[in-house]
């Protein structure tokens, strides 16, 4: 009996495998508004029936497609970041900034899904965000690392921004001063905003050396979170010091 139930977990594995392929192919050649449930089940030889067994919606496959790619990029980052992770917090954070981009290059249509148009009629439910929130925690994190280090330049941030600032740092790292949670979203965005432009085409004939520029983009954009060294004694906070709250 268990050697009847783990074949069928396997044939279940490899068709959800085979139906995702086949979705992803899909999107490549017409992207995901035009995602269908009866032409991946045409492609594969299956009647629709039988595909809504694995994945009973369109939205269903979308979701887990979505999760796919948000977990392909977030391994991608943390395998950079493990061949850097002695390395000082600014080489860090360039590195994982550089894998993101590099993932993105080479997986352009699954990266249009997650950072693309919306897809219309479609919202991501919660069970996407573990896996969209990958990069981002691995960013916060080595600021984390810097903080209670060598300490990190506070960023500078309008009265008039200081509640929202306090609020997000509530949500995402209450261990780390709000002008620096601040500069870490602003940063979170900037990122894929260099990424899109490259990918959708809006640097053609205005970058050429795109690698070199986007490192340099992402160095700059480690300086803005506070990843500065050396840093003046009057800039810095340290979160052994207490001084961050």
């Amino acid at each position: 009996m268990s050697t009847a139930r783990g074949a069928r977990a396997r044939a279940r594995i490899e068709v959800t495998a085979a139906i995702k392929d086949e979705a992803r192919d899909q999107l490549a050649a017409e992207g995901a508004a035009k995602l269908s449930l009866r032409a991946v089940a045409r492609e594969l030889g299956m009647v629709s029936s039988a595909l809504y067994r694995y994945f009973p919606s369109r939205d269903d496959l979308l979701t887990a497609l979505i999760i796919d790619a948000y977990d392909s990029l977030g391994e991608a980052a943390e395998s950079a970041h493990a061949r850097v992770v002695g390395a000082a917090p600014r080489e860090r954070w360039t590195a994982v900034c550089v894998a993101a981009r590099h993932w993105a290059l080479e997986h352009p249509h699954e990266y249009a899904l997650i950072y693309g148009s919306p897809v219309p009629g479609y919202t991501a439910p919660d069970t996407t965000i573990p896996a969209a929130s990958r990069v981002g925690l691995l960013l916060i994190a080595i600021v984390r690392d810097a903080y209670q280090g060598k300490g990190v330049a506070r960023p500078r941030l309008p009265a008039d921004l200081q509640t929202e600032a306090r609020q997000m740092a509530a949500d995402l790292a209450p261990d780390l001063p709000p002008e620096v949670v601040t500069a870490l979203v602003a940063a979170w965005a900037q990122l894929y905003g260099l990424i899109s432009f490259e990918l959708f085409g809006q640097f053609h004939r205005v970058v050429e050396d795109r690698e070199t520029f986007f490192r340099h983009a992402a160095d700059q954009l480690a300086h803005g979170v506070g990843l500065v060294f050396p840093q003046p004694a009057e800039t810095v906070a340290k979160g052994s010091s207490g001084s961050g709250s």
